[in-house]
């Protein structure tokens, strides 16, 4: 039996929510559980609805979706997964939003079977990472100060993982790259996770681009 997923849509147009929602809860395993107009709302319906995916506006009138995203991950033991919705993909608030915890972001243009896939992809604990976006962002906005990444202390097998992630591999894509099992590299990601803090693969390239460890004006190479 496919377990449902549980989702919150918050976005200040009602347009915007009306339009999610027959996207999403037209989906067998998708449940919208409930809907916000603004950031300040959703800590009382997080606790009492229990999402799993808050698809989050980035921008909206008195709390915006950076706030609202650093409230849920630092105050919450299992905060929900957040989806950033935004409409320009070089929106530097997005920048600020993947900083803040979010797991990825997606454009309010995106057709419907990619808004699903990506609510998907989040609830199953993976990011939404679109290395070239998340590097053109990161040049734009990121302040690149050295190899911070260095005090983590990061094997040299990690730092090839931690490469190849920020180009956008999967787990399985990886150990083929590298002629590794998958469990391996799966250990290999998460010792980076660890090591850097980073809460999932997402923070974990942002730090990287962000500390000089991979230059974000130049595509990553492992």
């Amino acid at each position: 039996m496919t377990s449902m997923i549980g989702l919150l849509l918050v976005d200040d147009e009602e347009l915007v929510r009306a339009g999610l929602r027959v996207i999403l809860d037209a989906e067998p395993d998708l449940e919208v559980r409930g809907e916000a107009s603004d950031g300040s709302e959703v800590p009382g319906l997080v606790r009492r609805l229990e999402p799993d995916v808050v698809l989050m506006d980035v921008r909206m009138r008195d709390v915006d979706g950076i706030a609202a995203t650093h409230h849920l991950v630092t105050t919450m033991v299992r905060p929900p997964r957040v989806l950033v919705l935004t409409t320009f993909g070089n929106d530097g608030y997005v920048y600020d939003a993947l900083q803040a915890g979010a797991t990825g972001f997606l454009l309010k243009r995106a057709r419907p079977a990619e808004i699903v896939q990506a609510v998907r992809t989040v609830a199953a604990g993976e990011s939404l990472l679109f290395p070239a976006a998340v590097r053109d962002l990161v040049a734009t906005r990121g302040r690149c100060g050295g190899d911070a990444l260095r005090g983590a202390g990061l094997t040299d097998r990690e730092g090839e993982v931690l490469r190849w992630v920020a180009r956008g591999l999967s787990n399985a894509e990886i150990a083929r790259e590298l002629v590794l099992g998958v469990e391996t590299v799966k250990t290999h990601v998460g010792n980076v996770l660890a090591k850097l803090g980073a809460r999932d693969r997402t923070q974990a390239v942002v730090a990287a681009y962000e500390s000089g460890f991979i230059d974000p004006h130049r595509p990553p190479t492992p």
